[in-house]
């Protein structure tokens, strides 16, 4: 599966649909998945963070009032899922340190871990994924150590070489917005997709067949932190 992000809220939402597919699959314990790195908004400077609905009226053009109804829409899809939402008091910020955080859980074999970690700090607590102790704190409940995270963080170059070129292979996967989902190299499916669905693209992967666009148009993020919220309510069938 390629890429993730945490900042994404319709990464955060694919991922619960993708693992409910996935739980009925009939070889779900002979699936690997694989996390690959996507930044939002790259270019955003790094500790220079802005609340999340003041970033998508300015993004999109729309009154703060619009922007919370925006925001409002994707809870709805998120807490149809059962996950936390809250559509106030987010942040939103350069990503590029957790990601430099989420490959040193993935050498640690807790990327998966971490991963959940922070998207439910992000989404659904008040604790902001975009502050260095918040990010030590998360790595320790994922089972890291507390020093090893803070020297990771400490060093701006640590594990940013796997990042850039994580971002690559992702790229080169064809994903230019996420959530974007590679199943044996063969299946592209785009957007947070319902659970049928990937559970469809898992028999198909299964058989072996050439890549294959499924699932149609979903709500995505692109790699400037764009994140469309269509009126049918992101993907949902």
């Amino acid at each position: 599966m390629a890429p993730s992000v945490h900042a994404c809220p319709w990464c955060y939402i694919g991922k619960a649909r993708f693992e409910k597919g996935l739980a009925g699959f009939a070889h779900r314990d002979q699936v690997e998945v694989v996390h690959r790195s996507f930044e939002l908004d790259p270019g955003h400077a790094k500790g220079d963070t802005v609340q999340v609905v003041d970033m998508l009226a300015r993004k999109y053009g729309r009154t703060p009032d619009e922007a919370r109804a925006m925001e409002e829409n994707v809870a709805a899809n998120a807490r149809a899922e059962g996950l936390g939402y809250l559509t106030e008091g987010r942040d939103h910020g350069n990503t590029f340190d957790i990601h430099r955080l989420l490959h040193l859980a993935k050498a640690r074999g807790r990327q998966d871990e971490l991963l959940t970690l922070a998207y439910w700090a992000n989404f659904a607590e008040e604790r902001s994924v975009y502050d260095a102790d918040v990010l030590v704190e998360l790595a320790v409940e994922a089972g890291l150590d507390a020093d090893e995270a803070r020297a990771v963080l400490a060093d701006p170059e640590a594990y940013a070489d796997e990042v850039r070129a994580d971002e690559r292979a992702a790229s080169e996967l064809g994903a230019n917005a996420v959530p974007f989902f590679v199943l044996d190299r063969r299946y592209g499916i785009s957007g947070g997709q319902p659970a049928e669905v990937f559970a469809q693209a898992l028999e198909q992967a299964w058989k072996d067949r050439p890549l294959t666009a499924i699932g149609g148009d979903a709500a995505a993020c692109d790699a400037d932190g764009a994140c469309e919220v269509p009126q049918n309510g992101g993907g949902a069938a």
